[in-house]
């Protein structure tokens, strides 16, 4: 069993160079089904329920979007309560963009963009968010995406994580299992429960970054930094 003491490391298949475009289609297809059964959402839709107002448009930044589940949620969410988003997704991996617009319906504008985030930093923003992605980033990688958004995030900036826990690791297989996902999904998310964070290990993050924000779980299993 791996000791959760300190984070993991290992790379997670799914980020293999070499993966098929229709194998790695199917992994992000069923990561948004991981998201929908574990309410990935909700910490990031309450987030955003805090800093709008319905009759106001906004323009997000979804950085690795993966299948784009988590774009879709928030723009049928701010269909339903009058809240016009502009949304944009990046992420470096060009099979993410081919397989979020293909399940992304037409009806939906979202802009799924390939490429680095550091690359947007002349357009605006009022929101930039991301959801299962800092536990992926090195050290060095970690600190300058949030300093990328408290610079650049005009209203706030929700980074939306796992939380290493053990309760979690042990029943990740089970859960997995249950639900017959990917082999990769069953593997790389037992990893990336034990290379995400804790509480305590997200200060110093902010303090190298020169950054204040918030730390806080949600259930279940959801550990999230944020700054309105």
């Amino acid at each position: 069993m791996i000791a959760l003491a300190e984070r993991a490391e290992g790379e997670e298949l799914m980020d293999a160079d070499d993966l098929p475009a229709d194998t790695y289609a199917a992994v992000v297809r069923d990561l948004a089904c991981v998201n929908a059964v574990t309410l990935a959402a909700r910490p990031t839709l309450a987030f955003l329920h805090a800093h709008t107002r319905p009759g106001n448009r906004y323009r997000l930044l979804d950085v690795g979007f993966g299948d784009g589940d988590m774009l879709r949620r928030i723009a049928r969410w701010g269909a339903r309560r009058g809240i016009v988003f502009d949304l944009v997704g990046i992420d470096l991996n060009p099979r993410s963009e081919l397989a979020a617009r293909a399940d992304t319906p037409a009806a939906l504008a979202i802009d799924y963009r390939t490429g680095d985030y550091a690359g947007l930093a002349d357009e605006p923003w009022d929101f930039i968010v991301s959801s299962l992605v800092a536990h992926h980033m090195t050290t060095a990688q970690l600190v300058a995406f949030l300093r990328f958004m408290h610079d650049h995030a005009r209203v706030g900036w929700l980074v939306n994580d796992l939380h290493r826990h053990r309760f979690a690791h042990a029943g990740w297989p089970l859960l997995a299992r249950l639900f017959r996902w990917h082999p990769i999904v069953r593997h790389d998310g037992h990893l990336s429960i034990a290379r995400s964070y804790r509480p305590a290990e997200w200060q110093p993050l902010l303090d190298q970054a020169g950054v204040a924000a918030r730390v806080f779980t949600a259930f279940p299993f959801r550990l999230c930094v944020a700054r309105p």
